[in-house]
């Protein structure tokens, strides 16, 4: 009698670091083995799309791949079923969608495959994913090979028009320029800001009974209906006009308002999300946060358990929580903080602010992703950290802490508003001084919340949290108050913040350009190309970012658009859904954007960056040296190179002198690479802007005049002179 044969399966994974994990859940019938990531891609020698044959892709094995897929094959060979389990987004979807090609999976006669995913490389949803086996998603793949399509034929086209009219190793990419843009137009914003006077008045008043002093804000005056007229201060005469008027006057509590409010729990993470919180809390670059954040994905080595994954999967737009979860955390809670802690009333919450957020978020899911969470919530970061990299540990915590803290209850404050009546003597209709007639009453204003149950904030405080402040319960409308003191002060409006890491990533998801695996790559390119750079944690654009950036605007247009980027993005998922063809999208951008590269072959003759002679001689070899441009700005080279490698820094004058030293102020760059405008006599001299300086005086204070746009404005923000521009003409 036959003795039947035990079926063997095989899984194959992305990551070789999920292989040993996996293969403990599934025991000895199993074999796991990884791709390595793509096994086939586009040639990396040419465009690899055939434009004639119906834009077919034209894709090849990956240089240094086939030794894996012959080893991939024996272990296909020999197994009766296999599953290809590679990661659960349009990417994985794709991968495995190569694996079939490249492994004939096919043709292979008599084999079962499958396609199974998993958010989280748990036991239960890798045994799970295997009774939900299903066939290839090919409307996710087909949106994977159009976003790869399109970026080739963005980087294929326009690169090499950039390495022919600015220098070679530059690039353009699809997602990549339109930050730069943004990135650029927030320069431009700022650069031209001008910054407006305004001032504060703050009145420090003593409380009878208290030792405590209360400092109350002006607001404005009261009108006839007794209702508040909001006035902004504009300068130090208007705020001294007010002062002056009330020297003497009878301060009084007008009203109290006291309410309660509650703070929402924030969402569980998402990609972007957990990227702008990593780098804001943890100062952690948005390409560091997905390096860290995969480790805990797939697999991190804990004291007594083994290999462990930590985290679920780290690509995301979904904020949904699975009811197992839920559950969990829920039971957790309760008997780690109390009952009163557990989030409550799921229904009723779906009508309040949070769960609008989720509704919208839901709508831009790529498929039933969970958001990024613990695995366990019982394995407290405390417990493992000797396990974890200082990294690791300190991501997973805030990971933790933000699952934690967005199943658990609001946070309760009672506010206080007290708003304060300043009553002038003898003010009114019948006063005589037509200034008092003016000021009847000037109101002033103060404001606090006190903390009355702490709810999620007990594990998760956000960096904007208020903090909790009481003015007292025995403050009302009989109070005795009485005037300390005034506390006039002058302030400047500000310019949009420059980009960081952070606010870039929320910006490119807000406008919906590029996906969770697009943001740190998009990110860690214009950073490598050297377009843009960062100090502190601002993101700065270089020379070489504003010149790439210009002929972008100029010969690309539709290419470095927000809304046209954004527009891609939803055809991009209306492929995935099976609503749109995704050769039509191929066959609508290419022809347009090759007849705009023809057209800036001759369009762009000026925009290139030649080899200017100078009056400047090579002390090595008498040539007349050139200026060429190099990472880090202009610099002075012999063109006699190779057989002269003489340079020189390069000193771009504008004709102004240094208001300290009255030597030459120059164009400078900083060692990243951001222009600036310093004296020459550098170091001896520390001038420095980065506004170019006019060369016009100030006629109010005699300092320098910066150019922001259409404008002159004076150096001294004291000064704060501001008028238009000039044309030379005018000014001789």
């Amino acid at each position: 009698m036959a003795v039947s044969r035990k079926k063997h399966n095989l899984v194959i994974v992305e990551s070789p670091a999920k292989v040993k994990t996996i293969k403990k859940f599934l025991g000895s019938s199993y074999d796991v083995a990884a791709s390595n990531g793509h096994v086939r891609d586009l040639p990396k020698s040419k465009m690899g799309i055939d434009i004639e044959n119906d834009y077919e892709p034209q894709y090849i094995t990956i240089r240094g791949k086939g030794e894996l897929l012959a080893g991939l094959r024996k272990l296909v060979k020999k197994a009766d079923r296999v599953y290809l389990a590679t990661d659960p987004d349009r990417e994985g979807e794709a991968i495995s969608w190569h694996l079939t090609a490249a492994l004939k999976l096919d043709a292979a006669a008599g084999k079962q495959v499958s396609r199974i995913t998993f958010n989280e490389i748990t036991k239960k949803a890798v045994t799970e994913s295997l009774k939900n086996a299903r066939d290839i998603d090919m409307n996710l793949v087909d949106a994977q090979q159009t976003r790869r399509i399109l970026d080739r034929m963005v980087g294929y086209e326009i690169s090499p028009l950039l390495w022919e009219k600015v220098k070679r190793g530059l690039s353009a990419g699809r997602v990549q320029s339109v930050a730069l843009r943004m990135i650029g137009d927030r320069e431009a914003e700022i650069d031209s800001f001008i910054p407006e006077e305004y001032w504060t008045l703050d009145a420090v008043l003593q409380v009878k009974g208290s030792a405590k002093p209360l400092t109350a804000r002006y607001y404005g005056e009261e009108g006839p209906d007794k209702k508040a007229v909001r006035v902004q201060l504009k300068n130090r005469e208007e705020t001294m006009r007010v002062v002056d008027a009330l020297a003497g006057a009878d301060f009084s509590i007008r009203e109290v308002r006291r309410s309660e409010r509650v703070r929402r729990p924030p969402l569980p993470f998402t990609t972007s999300t957990l990227q702008q919180e990593a780098s804001k809390v943890l100062n952690f670059s948005t390409q560091k946060t997905m390096r860290v954040a995969q480790q805990l994905y797939e697999g991190v080595e804990v004291k007594g358990q083994g290999t462990v994954a930590l985290i679920t999967y780290l690509r995301t737009d979904s904020v949904r929580v699975s009811e197992e979860a839920q559950e969990a955390a829920a039971e957790y809670i309760g008997e780690n903080y109390g009952p009163d802690y557990v989030l409550r009333q799921k229904k009723e919450q779906k009508k309040g602010s949070g769960s609008q957020e989720e509704k919208e978020q839901d709508t831009k899911i790529q498929d039933a992703h969970e958001a990024i969470r613990p695995t366990l919530i019982t394995r407290l970061p405390a417990q493992i950290k000797d396990s974890l990299s200082r990294e690791q540990f300190r991501l997973y915590q805030l990971i933790w802490k933000r699952f934690v803290a967005s199943r658990m209850s609001p946070a309760r404050y009672e506010t206080t508003q007290v708003r304060i009546a300043a009553q002038a003597q003898g003010a009114g209709p019948e006063a005589e001084d037509a200034l008092d007639r003016k000021l009847p009453a000037q109101l002033f204003t103060v404001s606090a919340s006190r903390l009355l149950f702490e709810g999620f904030q007990k594990v998760y405080i956000e960096d904007e949290e208020e903090k909790s402040v009481s003015l007292g319960r025995g403050l009302d409308e009989n109070t005795v108050l009485s005037l300390d003191s005034f506390d006039p002060r002058q302030h400047f409006t500000q310019p949009a913040p420059h980009y960081t890491e952070a606010s870039l990533v929320r910006a490119l998801e807000e406008q919906g350009i590029g996906r969770p695996s697009t943001y740190a790559p998009t990110i860690t390119t214009i950073l490598a190309r050297r377009y843009i750079v960062k100090e502190e944690k601002n993101l700065y654009m270089t020379e070489l970012g504003t010149v790439v950036n210009d002929i972008m605007k100029k010969a690309f247009p539709t290419i470095v658009d927000p809304s046209f980027t954004a527009n891609m993005e939803a055809l991009l998922d209306g492929i995935a859904d099976g609503q749109v063809r995704w050769k039509t999208v191929i066959e609508n951008f290419y022809p347009d954007l090759h007849e705009a590269v023809l057209q800036a072959e001759t369009d762009l003759e000026k925009v290139q960056i030649a080899d200017e002679e100078t009056e400047e001689i090579c002390e090595n070899c008498g040539r007349h040296m050139v200026i060429k441009y190099g990472p880090h700005g202009k610099f002075l080279a012999c063109p006699g190179f190779p057989e002269c490698h003489n340079t020189k820094p390069y000193y771009e004058k504008i004709g102004v002198a240094c208001p300290k030293c009255g030597r030459d102020i120059i164009v400078r760059m900083s060692k990243k690479g951001r222009r600036y405008y310093g004296c020459m006599g550098n170091p001896e001299c520390d001038f420095m802007v980065w506004q170019k300086p006019s060369g016009r005086k100030c006629p109010r204070c005699g300092g320098l005049m910066l150019e922001k746009g259409n404008r002159l404005v004076c150096a001294d923000k004291e000064c704060g002179f501001v008028e238009e521009r000039r044309d030379t003409d005018d000014e001789s």
